[in-house]
């Protein structure tokens, strides 16, 4: 369990505030992993050993481990109980229902007793209004990471619709803050969103964000930084494929650290810039 004042001084100590995305499948890792038991966890150990001392986050997407079966629920359990405890672990599962339904998947993800997973954050869809989000912060001291504005093309098909409390992406942010605030809520802003990131420092002027996007997807370091980081940074950039399929020889590893490297460079300029570090 990773805390707000943990998580920053995370970032000051290793200057970055890279998140690395576990988005791993298993027919784009290296053909010499299938000799191992378990190839999708080998794999992701590899990538976690060669890129945990440049990173502040974790991010596997439960998709990639779901549509697997039990052998993808257990690399996922097996990643998680590999991940570093100083470095903020999130799931990103992007769940969004009410109720019971959600009081169990906050359990499944959780609860490590239970399930063997006990990660320090969810990814959440916010459309079913607050009785989607309120079962995980029962859980003390874990994370909600609310959808508020996302890079994709139909993001205006709802998220920039007029309701009475402004636009409905505002109106997530300003909601879910008076639920949970700055030490348990996070927001998930693609970084091709550039200078709108300044309105929505208006509405979650202290929130962490985490942003997708940059690397592959071609979104600007610099320009998120520019328009979105605080003075305690604020934010989480998090790189998936630019980092884990770098190579897809035996320097896979090594070709993803150098990646994770030059990001790590880059924010610490950034956080120089800013004063942070």
């Amino acid at each position: 369990m990773l805390t707000r004042q943990q998580l920053i001084e995370q970032i000051k100590q290793k200057k970055s505030f890279l998140c690395v995305g576990l988005d791993t499948d298993p027919a784009k890792i290296p053909s010499f992993l299938n000799n191992y038991p378990d190839p999708v966890l080998e794999f992701n150990k590899r990538i976690i050993d060669a890129t945990h001392d440049l990173c502040v986050a974790y991010k596997p997407n439960a998709a990639f481990y779901e549509s697997r079966g039990i052998a993808g629920w257990q690399s996922l359990i097996g990643t998680y109980q590999h991940l570093p405890k100083s470095c903020l672990s999130i799931i990103d599962a992007k769940r969004g229902d009410i109720g019971n339904t959600s009081d169990q998947y906050a359990k499944a993800f959780f609860d490590e007793a239970t399930t063997g997973m006990g990660f320090d954050a969810i990814t959440i869809t916010p459309y079913m209004g607050h009785d989607s989000l309120t079962p995980y912060l029962a859980y003390e001291g874990k994370w909600i990471i609310v959808l508020a504005l996302t890079s994709n093309p139909g993001s205006r098909d709802f998220q920039y619709l007029e309701t009475n409390g402004g636009l409905v992406y505002e109106a997530v942010l300003n909601r879910t803050n008076e639920l949970a605030g700055v030490e348990r809520a996070m927001f998930v802003v693609g970084a091709t969103r550039g200078p709108e990131f300044e309105n929505i420092r208006k509405h979650a002027p202290d929130n962490f964000l985490l942003v997708p996007g940059v690397g592959a997807q071609g979104g600007s370091l610099e320009e998120v930084c520019r328009y979105g980081i605080t003075k305690d940074c604020g934010l989480l950039v998090n790189a998936s494929r630019s980092i884990i399929y770098a190579s897809n020889g035996e320097d896979f590893a090594e070709a993803a650290r150098a990646e994770a490297l030059a990001l790590q460079q880059q924010m610490q300029a950034e956080l120089e810039k800013a004063g942070i570090i």
